[in-house]
């Protein structure tokens, strides 16, 4: 996930020098052995065709095709409509299949096999450069300034499970996440709390297992099995706030227990840090730890209403730690600022974060339309604007929304609250309907509390974008294509077969006596 790997970045960054590049004959013999895998399959095709050449007169070729031709024209039309109507019947099942596997998990089946099992077969591989070539540098900046085309990324104002979904829970009798959510942040959660060198301390160890366990009482028991083994186990008591705490207060209690233990750690990390690859692999880990504890820190100084100063522990961790902005720690501090009306601040941090290199989210690119608007709405009338035209700030107002709007189409029908809100999930498809919920769920009382500022989205969402497409858009695979064609062609055969025998007769007969001729030419 996007926003796990720039936190993986982050900490390499700030614990670690660059590796250097190698030579560039190295880099040379990678392109050469790519190019030759990729030629094989041409390459293996013509040796079948020499092959099949040099051996037409031992296997008879021309004497066993014209038995076939014997046996296809001894054949009835009734066997070629039965042979038609069963091809078709085969290739629409396959075509339901393929649309049914698309709909639900978002690719084509026949694809993903032969990827996955073909492909290798056939010779075909991926590429391996070396990470320290040149080539491999310029593809990991590349990748980086692409990390806004990732989809999934860790919802930044994610809740807390013990105190906030679970509370739904017992409500409800609901489970508010999906599997998929929480086996996401499991993934997350091993990312970033463990490391190779677990097994030297034996709390690390228990703690490795437990963010593997799916059962959530045995992930809390298991943390208290930790905090036997060592007091000071920051990751245990991270997650006994998380899953365990059943109120903001207990989270924050235990969270603060957190931050003693993890910076206790972390310095003694910085101090070991040169000595082996392990130790760097330990700072990695404690510098994940420590900011996920300040940033969660920080969520309950908001929650509990203490908002300067969940404003000044963001910002102080943005300024310790520079290289975590994929984290997006921004994001609540927007939210913050929004709440504290401290708009000169939040329009601070937009023009530090709204970059057109820097990822975009429906945050940001609807709080700028939020400020922009905040300066006309309260005076903006539909009336008033279609007689007399817009004016240069309402423009720019309109145009900010525009811009939102395209990014994330799907949020304004939860700030004008035309579709029902749920809680948030731990993780979000970026310019989707998650993205909306989680950013509406946190931001529509803000919209609320600017005079008009609804209204306007609302007149330039209707009169713009009411009947804009849902993105992003899945484009259909080629097998869906391949079989509804082959579907509807072998049907289309089997009627005309069975309509003019005769003339698909003649038709089957001087395909086969074209294949003869070819056969017997060569």
């Amino acid at each position: 996930m996007a926003d796990s790997d720039g936190l993986g970045e982050a900490a390499t960054a700030a614990a670690s020098a660059p590796a250097t590049g190698l030579s560039p004959p190295r880099g040379w013999r990678e392109r050469l052995r790519a190019g030759l895998a990729g030629t094989g399959a041409s390459l293996w095709f013509v040796a079948g065709l020499g092959l099949l050449y040099a051996l037409r007169v031992p296997l008879r070729l021309c004497e066993n095709l014209a038995a076939v031709t014997l046996f296809l024209n001894s054949l009835t039309p009734k066997f070629y409509v039965a042979l038609t109507g069963t091809s078709s019947l085969i290739s629409g099942l396959i075509f339901i299949f393929e649309w049914w596997y698309f709909h639900k998990h978002g690719t084509s089946f026949i694809e993903q096999v032969s990827l996955s099992h073909l492909r290798p077969l056939m010779g075909g591989r991926e590429s391996i450069s070396d990470p320290g070539s040149p080539s491999s540098n310029r593809e990991r900046e590349s990748s980086r300034q692409n990390v806004s085309e990732c989809k999934v990324w860790r919802n930044p104002l994610n809740l807390f499970r013990g105190a906030e979904y679970r509370r739904y829970t017992w409500v409800t009798g609901k489970e508010p996440l999906t599997y998929y959510d929480m086996n996401l942040s499991a993934q997350d959660h091993q990312t970033f709390f463990t490391c190779d060198t677990d097994f030297l301390r034996p709390s690390d160890t228990v703690m490795q297992k437990a963010w593997r366990e799916r059962n959530p009482p045995a992930r809390i028991k298991a943390a208290y099995q930790a905090l036997e083994l060592n007091n000071d186990c920051a990751t245990a008591y991270v997650l006994l706030a998380e899953e365990e705490a059943t109120t903001i207060v207990d989270a924050e209690r235990l969270f603060k227990q957190a931050l003693k233990a993890g910076e206790t750690v972390y310095r003694r990390s910085q101090q070991c840090q040169h000595q082996s690859p392990q130790h760097e692999a330990q700072l990695r880990r404690d510098t994940n730890v420590l900011v996920y504890i300040k940033r969660r820190l920080a969520m309950c100084a908001r929650k509990l209403g203490r908002i300067r100063e969940a404003v000044k522990i963001m910002r102080d961790l943005m300024k310790e730690f520079p290289p975590l902005t994929m984290v997006n720690i921004h994001e609540n501090l927007l939210e913050s600022l929004l709440e504290l009306q401290a708009y000169a601040d939040v329009q601070a941090v937009l023009a530090k974060y709204d970059d057109i290199s820097l990822p975009k989210s429906a945050a940001i690119c609807y709080t700028a339309a939020l400020l922009k608007t905040r300066t006309v709405s309260d005076k903006f009338s539909p009336e008033t604007a279609s007689r007399r035209g817009l004016s240069s700030a309402e423009i720019n107002a309109v145009e900010a929304i525009h811009r939102a709007v395209e990014f994330n189409p799907h949020v304004p029908k939860y700030l004008l609250e035309m579709k029902s809100l749920i809680l948030p999930p731990e993780h979000i498809l970026k310019r989707g309907d998650s993205e909306a919920i989680a950013y509406a769920f946190f931001h529509l009382q803000h919209w609320k509390r600017i005079e008009g500022a609804l209204n306007l989205l609302q007149c330039t969402w209707e009169g713009t974008f009411h009947h804009v497409s849902v993105y992003p858009k899945k484009e259909l695979p080629f097998f869906i294509h391949f079989t509804a064609g082959l579907c509807s062609s072998t049907a289309m055969i089997a009627l005309l077969t069975h309509q003019f025998p005769e003339i698909m007769g003649i038709l089957v007969k001087a395909i086969s006596m074209i294949s003869r001729t070819c056969v017997e030419f060569l």
